[in-house]
């Protein structure tokens, strides 16, 4: 086992975060042991074409030592130089940097998966796949979206199995190839970036679409980039002050009350589509909004049968397919390589663990980043750029009680 001087500090996920924290540790001097599947969400929970909605600027992992932006990869490779805030990103293109960054800066990620994670006389017990068990001195969970897909009680009732890509019913994070729906007829449920991008990928892939979406004028998309309002200071999402405030002072966000955390998260940096998605979704993709899910019921001949109500009407939409763009949602019982008894230790509140200002838990050694520190810091902890505000807070947090 060794003695605790020899024990790593362990970070469990491989996207972004994980990454940006794990060269942020290693350039502190501290053992790391880094698991996971490098930039998995990216490669195979989203639609082949897909763009990313943030701009090049705010598309950079975090790193300690220059020469690691997305503008660097670009000259690396000597292809198409992403810089303007009109250039859109190809999820391939970003998931490509996400493996340079990491052959690196983090070269001896190990592709385990964490079983199981407890923690006994101040030091935590790991069990990996492999079988390899091993005691750590903190541990980082930086597992990013993995079994957080969020599936409302309306479509979970239809599909008690869960939701398939092949079945009535799925979550948008099961589909990499979306021309296995040509000639269908599909809902996508949800008004947020992925549901109208889904939408307009499925319409290109020769599918029937229609957005069922619950607020009356749910459908939105954002201003270009000459359409920002000048006198509102820049952020990595466009300019607007509670865009800025979420983004530049996400320690402040901390000390608001927990409901208005959730709010906040809920609210700010909310479903709209992204500017360059407008002109490709109207007179594609049929829209229905101001329409509650009421129910969603499978036929006998596999197909589901969308039943709506609102605006005083209730109505039902039969289709092939309905694909859920309704996100994801922080639940720490879903982080189910924590043992029971770290899990119930946790505190949480606004949907996600409680931090401190060094993203550590009310466990001691138990550290969050990316989407479960969004309760504590905000939700610009849902995007990449993200990294460049936790990773050396984090980083410094842990070399300082660790290291």
């Amino acid at each position: 086992m060794g003695g605790f001087m020899n024990d790593p500090v362990v970070v469990i996920g491989a996207g972004p975060y994980g990454l940006s924290t794990a060269a942020h540790l290693r350039a502190r001097g501290l053992p790391v042991r880094v698991f996971g599947d490098p930039m998995v969400s990216w490669r195979e929970r989203m639609p082949a074409g897909m763009l990313l909605k943030s701009t090049p600027v705010a598309s950079n992992i975090d790193a300690p030592q220059p020469g690691h932006t997305l503008l660097d990869f670009c000259h690396a490779m000597g292809g198409p130089r992403y810089e303007s805030d009109w250039d859109l990103i190809p999820v391939e293109t970003f998931s490509a940097y996400g493996l340079w960054f990491q052959e690196r800066l983090v070269p001896e990620l190990e592709r385990v998966r964490v079983v199981s994670v407890d923690r006994r006389g101040g030091r935590f017990e790991l069990k990996l796949d492999s079988g390899e068990q091993f005691t750590a001195r903190a541990v980082v969970v930086a597992s990013g979206l993995s079994g957080l897909a969020h599936l409302p009680r309306e479509l979970a009732a239809a599909v008690p199995d869960g939701p398939a890509p092949g079945g009535p019913v799925s979550h948008s994070s099961q589909h990499r190839d979306l021309g296995r729906f040509q000639g269908r007829e599909v809902v996508v449920v949800g008004a947020g970036q992925s549901a109208l991008e889904s939408a307009v990928l499925l319409a290109e892939a020769g599918a029937a679409v229609r957005v069922v979406a619950r607020g009356p004028r749910a459908v939105a998309f954002g201003a270009p980039p000459d359409h920002q309002p000048r006198l509102r200071p820049e952020s990595p999402f466009g300019r607007a002050w509670s865009l800025y405030a979420v983004s530049y002072h996400a320690v402040g966000f901390r000390r608001l009350p927990a409901p208005a955390r959730e709010y906040l998260v809920r609210r700010v940096l909310g479903p709209k589509g992204a500017w360059w998605l407008r002109d490709r979704f109207a007179g594609r993709v049929r829209v229905t909004q101001g329409r509650q899910i009421s129910r969603v019921t499978v036929r006998v001949d596999g197909r589901p049968v969308v039943g709506l109500r609102g605006g005083g009407r209730v109505g039902e939409l039969a289709a092939d397919h309905v694909m859920a763009a309704t996100g994801y949602r922080m639940s720490v019982a879903a982080l189910d390589f924590l043992g029971p008894g770290l899990r119930s230790e946790l505190v949480t509140g606004a949907g996600g663990p409680w931090l401190d200002a060094g993203y550590g838990s009310s466990v001691p050694g138990l550290y969050f980043t990316g989407l479960p520190a969004a309760a504590s810091f905000g939700p610009v902890m849902r995007f990449v750029c993200g990294t460049e505000y936790a990773s050396p807070r984090l980083a410094k947090a842990v070399a300082a009680a660790h290291g």
